[in-house]
């Protein structure tokens, strides 16, 4: 793969980092505590189950990524209500995971996972939005929607 397309490959995994962020960025930290009328993990819980899900990768695929001083750390339950932390951890996380794709891409091979590298991509993606429209749902249960400039906002890809 040429130089050019594994720029856009990573950038596309940014863009989509960036989106979590926004919408992060968006919402009032007292909605980290929503939860859907059907139970589960809250808004905050559905953030750090999307961070540590990242680590539970970067551990099985190169746990090298997981070192030095500013390393992403696992976020605990007492945790998910602290914004800040959860904007950081989805910084830390998302540049690890840009580190994996870039190597995976150079090697042919993301380890522990099959087929290829940028099937990774798209489980990651695919993974990570299904949680995002969980956000979604569960602010609206809760009677936090988010206002439709975010909403579309969430989209906008090109200017993310």
């Amino acid at each position: 793969m040429d130089e050019q397309t594994v720029e856009q490959v990573i950038d596309t995994w940014n863009i989509h980092n960036r989106i979590h962020k926004y919408l992060l960025d968006a919402i009032a930290p007292e909605t980290l505590a929503d939860v859907s009328l059907t139970k589960g993990r809250n808004v905050g819980e559905q953030f750090a189950h999307i961070h540590n899900v990242r680590l539970m990768w970067l551990k099985a695929a190169a746990p090298d990524l997981l070192e030095g001083t500013e390393k992403p750390e696992k976020i605990e339950q007492e945790q998910t209500n602290d914004k800040p932390l959860l904007l950081h951890a989805l910084d830390l996380s998302g540049l690890a995971i840009a580190e994996l794709l870039r190597r995976g891409i150079e090697s042919g091979r993301i380890k522990n996972f099959k087929p290829h590298p940028l099937a990774f991509l798209g489980y990651l993606i695919s993974h990570e939005s299904y949680h995002r429209a969980e956000i979604g749902i569960i602010l609206t249960q809760a009677g936090h929607p988010l206002d439709k400039k975010v909403s579309y906002g969430l989209w906008e890809w090109g200017v993310r």
